[in-house]
């Protein structure tokens, strides 16, 4: 069997340095490297790693493509790529050369902070590395100093304000991330309209036939070769819904149509559109379009 089918698991970041020749940590607990990726790519392409830490990658003057679904979209402005804990990648070996830093944090960093019940707020954790998030200069240049803050904090000498300090700086990282990913979606709206429109599209195949089950986000997501933390973060930012209440909504609209085109009793709605129960249909119609199946087919009469 090739040793490379087998993930290599990475417990702490010390462990994860010696193994890829990064300098020793400053702190046992965050690590901030400048890498060139060229080299680690090829040495350990097809190489899948799970660490046990947060990975927040930065990549400068990017010179290649990403693929995002079916596309590749240039990178050139350089991008941030986020891996939470316990996540799988593998290494492409097909990336050309970049300038970067890569950030490494454990959880127990934060784990007596406000961040630490609320970093998984930060969608883009989940999201699939080529769901990058692609930078402007001014946005590349922020971030180049939000980093460089965060190495001169970590070369500083320890006090009692070090790990306040290096937990805001993150933080503050974070945040500035999730306004870039926002800037994101409202300027690709020609991408994110597409894929929205690539849903619909789908929902309505599924509803053609007799269905199961409802669909889920995940399935949709699995369908457009997207996260489903990414389809659920693009759909709020456009739309201001949530994937699981765009499906619902598209549900209910084929109900509709259903009950104002066909003689089905509304149990057999239910049915036909995945509900187990008539009751949940019930529920969710009536939430969706205050009034119940009944009193919509009545308004026809």
């Amino acid at each position: 069997m090739n040793a490379k089918t087998q993930p290599i698991i990475y417990k702490n970041i010390s462990e994860l340095s010696r193994q890829l020749g990064m300098p020793e940590p400053l702190h046992p607990l965050i690590a901030l490297v400048k890498y060139d990726t060229t080299q680690l790519s090829r040495d350990y392409a097809g190489q899948s790693f799970l660490i046990n830490f947060y990975k927040i990658s930065f990549k400068k003057n990017f010179r290649g493509q990403v693929k995002y679904g079916q596309g590749y979209y240039d990178f050139e402005e350089g991008g941030l790529a986020f891996l939470a804990p316990n996540q799988l990648v593998t290494m492409s070996g097909d990336e050309q050369a970049y300038e970067g830093y890569t950030l490494y944090f454990h959880a127990d960093l934060i784990l007596n902070y406000p961040l630490g019940k609320t970093i998984h707020q930060y969608g883009f954790f989940a999201y699939a590395v080529n769901e990058a998030l692609f930078l402007s200069k001014k946005e590349k240049n922020v971030m180049a100093s939000l980093f460089d803050s965060i190495a001169i904090e970590l070369n500083t000498n320890t006090d009692a304000f070090s790990q306040d300090v290096l937990v805001s700086q993150i933080e503050l990282l974070l945040n500035h991330s999730n306004r870039f990913y926002n800037r994101q979606f409202l300027t690709r709206k020609v991408i994110h309209h597409d894929l929205i429109s690539q849903m619909d599209t789908y929902l309505a195949g599924r509803f053609a036939e007799p269905l199961r089950s409802i669909p889920t986000v995940l399935e949709v997501a699995k369908h457009l070769q997207v996260s489903p933390r990414y389809l659920n973060d693009m759909l709020k930012s456009l739309t201001g819904q949530s994937g699981q209440q765009h499906i619902h909504n598209r549900l209910i609209e084929e109900a509709k149509l259903m009950l104002s085109t066909t003689q089905l009793r509304v149990a057999e709605v239910a049915y036909r559109l995945g509900f187990e129960h008539p009751q949940s249909f019930n529920k969710l119609f009536k939430s969706q379009a205050n009034t119940s199946p009944s009193e919509f087919r009545q308004s026809f009469s």
